[in-house]
């Protein structure tokens, strides 16, 4: 399970996360950001067994969106 925020420095969370798939790849995916609109551009992620968690979030919704991923 990855969970990364979409805008980092140096390299964002789908880049990254797309290089990290190469050697697993089939990792769940939970991205997060404060960009809700936006935040992929215009076509979303395109990542297999990825979702998104708009910030704000609480702890609770976190481990809903960890807890779907793995089941």
């Amino acid at each position: 399970m990855f969970v990364t925020d979409v805008v980092m420095p140096g390299m964002d969370g789908p880049t990254w996360v797309r290089q990290a798939m190469e050697t697993r790849p089939d990792t769940r995916v939970v991205f997060v950001s404060g960009y809700t609109e936006g935040a992929f551009g215009d076509n979303g992620p395109e990542i297999a067994n990825s979702t998104f968690l708009p910030k704000p979030f609480s702890l609770n919704q976190l481990t809903e969106a960890v807890f779907q991923q793995l089941s």
